[in-house]
């Protein structure tokens, strides 16, 4: 009897140990990959759509075949409710980094950017503007950096609207070439648009103008020393005149 007892005890045990193993074993769940963004086929290498309001939107693609440096650009307009599709094309000069949507003069007009960077020394930002109104593209005139402006310019520049306004803000470098090193500052500039006519105003001091009146500083106050220096030898060559006079009357 108490050799069944023993026995029973041993099968249930072994039972449960049993069980406590096939509850720790951990089940592996398949979780659902993301879906994977539509790609373009050849030859479009971009693609942006820009709802400016119901009804209202642009697609603003790139495309080209071979050099990847060059293409053209295409916006298509798309008046839903007028039921009138138009169509604007133009050369492209590098690729489209972003595509943006403001009104600036705020006429009611909506105006396309297409920021593109082109590389060859440096990353430069090309802008290619347009203005929509009743489904006509009016081309705007993007202005260059002039010669303030670009000082220390190395490209990599990064776009956004800010108020109504394109800001557009670089990191100033000191140096060209190869030995060109950024100085840690960057120069801010505003874009407004009036008739038609981009307007730049710059928001930061230029930080390379600073540093010159610094140096500038600098150096007049080592031009001061030497005067100083004379002064006290002219103190110590008198000092040793009165020793002389006081000698000769001993």
């Amino acid at each position: 009897m108490t050799k069944k007892f023993y026995y029973l005890l041993f099968l249930m045990a072994a039972a449960g140990a049993v069980t406590g193993c096939g509850g720790n074993d951990t089940k592996t769940v398949n979780t659902p990959a993301a879906p994977k963004k539509p790609q373009l086929m050849a030859p479009f290498r971009y693609h942006k759509l820009i709802e400016v309001s119901p009804g209202q939107s642009y697609d603003v693609f790139s495309w080209g075949r071979g050099s990847l440096e060059a293409g053209s650009f295409m916006i298509l307009h798309s008046d839903s409710s007028g039921i009138k599709y138009t169509t604007t094309t133009g050369d492209l000069e590098g690729n489209i980094v972003d595509v943006y949507n403001a009104d600036m003069d705020l006429d009611g007009n909506p105006e396309i950017l297409i920021q593109a960077r082109s590389k060859d020394t440096i990353s430069r930002t090309n802008v290619y503007a347009y203005e929509f109104n009743n489904n006509k593209a009016n081309k705007l005139d993007f202005p260059r950096l002039n010669v303030s402006q670009r000082k220390g310019y190395r490209g990599d520049d990064n776009f956004y609207i800010r108020d109504g306004k394109l800001i557009r803000e670089f990191q100033i470098f000191n140096g060209t070439g190869k030995d060109a090193k950024p100085s840690g500052a960057k120069r801010q500039l505003e874009y407004s648009l009036r008739s038609n006519e981009f307007t730049v105003k710059q928001l930061s001091k230029d930080s390379t103008d600073v540093k010159t009146a610094v140096v500038n500083t600098q150096s007049t106050k080592s031009n001061d020393k030497p005067s100083t220096s004379s002064k006290s030898e002219k103190k110590h060559s008198s000092s040793k005149k009165k020793k002389h006079r006081h000698h000769h009357r001993d």
